[in-house]
């Protein structure tokens, strides 16, 4: 069954559109996925529904659009990317989105345990809601571009990141960075570029083994299926 848009709103009030996909089996619990630059594409939309069908409630917030702009219609908007990209500048790389992510988060939180992911610059996020926000049990993060300007960030919760190790935008400094600040962190390397789980980079084995690597994570942490 696919999913529908939705509103959320704030602890300040302010309206956030979001994509949101009921469990299609048993739940295993709630599931918050953030999104890259682009928005809540239509792969975050069809990634959000398959997620549902395997038992997971997920909500898709829209992290820096209006709440009365529609989803995009293409996963790749090329000409507009230097707007998006201020967009994302402008929200410190997800650290002015937290709230809405709280917001999706607290929606979710009254029938069980919460998860996230993120992808590029929702990896970014979610690498800062799992330190920052409250009410989360694990979270996936997947070539979060500015994890490491935030490496004195603390997770308060399981968390695993997920990199490429020919990732252009992402380079091995970085991750060496971010494996030193938190030696004890699971940190995995792929063979593959850039947005590997997106269709713009898919990398078809380095996708499915990540996704296994977060569903079990998931599941240890508590996503049983049957989860009230």
């Amino acid at each position: 069954m696919a999913g529908a848009r939705i509103v959320l709103t704030t602890a300040d009030g302010e309206a956030v559109s979001a994509y949101h996909a009921p469990p299609g089996e048993a739940r295993r619990g709630g599931l918050v996925i953030l999104h890259a630059i682009w928005g809540v594409t239509p792969h975050i939309r069809a990634l959000s529904d398959s997620l549902a069908e395997q038992g997971y409630e997920v909500i898709a917030p829209s992290l820096l659009d209006a709440a009365d702009a529609p989803f995009p219609a293409d996963d790749l908007d090329p000409p507009n990317l230097d707007a998006r990209m201020a967009m994302g500048l402008a929200s410190g790389w997800g650290a002015a989105a937290l709230p809405r992510v709280q917001a999706a988060i607290d929606l979710l939180a009254d029938k069980g345990k919460v998860f996230a992911m993120g992808f590029c610059f929702g990896g970014t996020t979610a690498w800062l809601a799992s330190a920052r926000c409250t009410g989360l049990t694990a979270v996936s993060c997947f070539y979060g571009g500015d994890i490491a300007g935030y490496v004195d960030e603390q997770p308060k919760t399981p968390t695993i990141l997920h990199f490429g190790r020919t990732d252009p935008l992402i380079p091995p400094a970085e991750v060496e960075t971010i494996t030193a600040a938190h030696p004890d962190l699971p940190v995995w390397l792929y063979d593959a570029g850039h947005a590997f789980v997106a269709p713009n980079g898919y990398h078809a084995d380095s996708a499915s083994l990540a996704m296994l690597r977060t569903l079990q994570l998931f599941q240890r942490a508590g996503g049983a299926r049957g989860e009230a």
